[in-house]
């Protein structure tokens, strides 16, 4: 599985055709989160990056109702 963002990989897709029952699937994106930034903003860019990706995949647990949500 290529990696989600920088190398191409797309989250929606990778979990339609990787995610199951027992949920096991590990999906990186560590270039698109430790390069978001430059210089001074790097903390604060990667911060919201990862945060976007965590966000993106609890959604898509809970559509596959693999995850309840806390709302």
């Amino acid at each position: 599985v290529p990696g989600v963002g920088a190398q191409g990989g797309e989250l929606k897709a990778v979990c339609k055709y990787g995610i199951n029952r027992f949920c096991g699937l590990l999906v990186n994106s560590s270039r698109g989160i430790i390069f978001a930034g430059k210089g001074e903003d790097f903390a604060q860019k990667a911060a919201e990056a990862a945060l976007t990706v965590q966000q993106e995949m609890e959604a898509i647990l809970i559509e596959h109702g693999l995850l309840v949500s806390a709302g």
